[in-house]
């Protein structure tokens, strides 16, 4: 079986408590892929959730790749693994720890990710980048998209977001902070695929883990204009339910 191509920061944070070990940028697997990718005219960056080691983000690349052909998608898929099973995360008494420390590696993957982009940009200005993100990957998009913010030459670098069951908050879309955020850095489309049938994003919610999550109920207040938002059936919280009822992409 061909490997599958990936960005991947593992090994760069403590999984107890989100600390970073090593400051590296990230790195690529299997290099030559990513040479291969230069020119592409368009590419998708799928970035998995909380509770999922090499293994587990491998899967969730495939899966996004086998839908996304299915509904006529013919470019790049490659994924972007990062330090998410954090210590304890199948325990419940462990539960807000293993979550708070997820929530700490996500954002910090901002620069990661954000850096990826702009090299890439750099090597192959004219293709489009659109990121996926289910669940905690909500929020490393997030973060990445506040990191590219910083810059002027990173306005609408982004081509297009889409969010599966997003655990980041519903005001986001509609925030001062945030709102301007999407709208510069994103040039075409945010799309969010939310679920209020989500147990996982109910529960977090009910306990307070996950103030309101976006991809519960949608967003709250008056969302930008490049923001969208299409409900969901999934059968649970999982990518895999989420893909499958997927209607169109991008």
């Amino acid at each position: 079986m061909k490997p599958v191509a990936r960005i991947s920061t593992r090994g760069y944070y403590d999984l107890l408590d989100g600390k970073t070990i090593k400051n590296n940028s990230y790195y690529l697997y299997p290099k030559q892929d990513f040479k291969k990718l230069i020119g592409s005219k368009e590419l998708t960056i799928m970035i998995h959730g909380l509770r999922n080691d090499n293994a587990g983000a491998l899967a969730k690349v495939v899966l996004a790749k086998n839908r996304l052909k299915k509904l006529n998608y013919s470019y790049p898929v490659i994924g972007y693994s990062y330090d998410s099973n954090t210590t304890g995360a199948h325990l419940i008494k462990y539960a807000k720890r293993s979550l708070d420390a997820g929530q700490v590696i996500a954002k910090k993957n901002g620069r990661n990710l954000g850096k990826f982009i702009e090299d890439f940009k750099t090597n192959s200005p004219t293709t489009k980048i659109r990121l996926i993100g289910h669940s905690l990957g909500s929020q490393v998009i997030l973060s990445t998209l506040q990191y590219l913010a910083k810059k002027k030459k990173n306005i609408e670098i982004v081509e297009s977001v889409y969010f599966f069951g997003a655990s980041i908050p519903d005001d986001v879309p509609a925030s001062k902070k945030y709102g301007k955020i999407l709208q510069d850095t994103v040039n075409t489309k945010i799309v969010n695929h939310y679920a209020p049938s989500d147990e996982v994003l109910a529960w977090a919610n009910k306990e307070k883990f996950v103030k309101g999550p976006l991809g519960l109920n949608g967003a709250t207040g008056k969302p930008i204009s490049k923001y969208r938002q299409i409900l969901l059936k999934p059968k649970n919280h999982r990518f895999a339910s989420y893909v499958s009822v997927l209607k169109k992409f991008p």
